[in-house]
């Protein structure tokens, strides 16, 4: 595992633990070189599921794609990256139970899109922006409105 400090490849795994899910284990590491500490998850991958994205091309789901979607979606938001570590871990698990071989990318946004109206409504709105490339205002304004009215019958 490369140091996201130094680049170095040497590293001694100092602390293991099972997720709270149970479907992946943390992995405290130390950099050999410059001694900074990381965490890394080990997962199964689902390698038999295909995204087909709007274009009609397909590709291997990837759960690493997904992640760094989500933690884009939450930059400079109160987010942390466990927080983010469990989003994607949920999203994985809800495919788990897809029985098709292929998924559409419209909808794994939606699965996302679910999970993060949960988690931060900013974060909701930059990945519904970007997901359902709205045309003008008057769609954004009315994704607004959607999540409000959401909130205050779920509140």
């Amino acid at each position: 595992m490369r140091c996201p400090k130094c680049g170095c490849l040497d590293d001694k795994v100092i602390d293991t633990r099972v997720s709270r899910e149970g479907d992946a284990i943390r992995r405290r590491r130390e950099c050999l070189e410059c001694t900074h500490r990381f965490t890394t998850y080990e997962a199964l991958l689902r390698t038999d599921l295909i995204v087909v994205k709007r274009d009609g091309t397909r590709e291997d789901f990837n759960p690493e794609k997904l992640r760094d979607g989500i933690r884009h979606a939450c930059w400079k938001r109160p987010i942390s990256p466990e927080q983010i570590n469990d989003c994607v871990r949920r999203v994985a698990s809800q495919l788990e139970g897809v029985q098709e071989r292929e998924i559409s990318s419209q909808d794994l946004g939606q699965l996302v899109m679910e999970e993060l109206r949960q988690l931060d409504h900013v974060a909701y709105v930059r990945f519904a922006s970007v997901y359902r490339r709205f045309g003008d205002i008057d769609e954004f304004l009315e994704e607004i409105k959607d999540l409000t009215d959401h909130k205050q019958n779920n509140d």
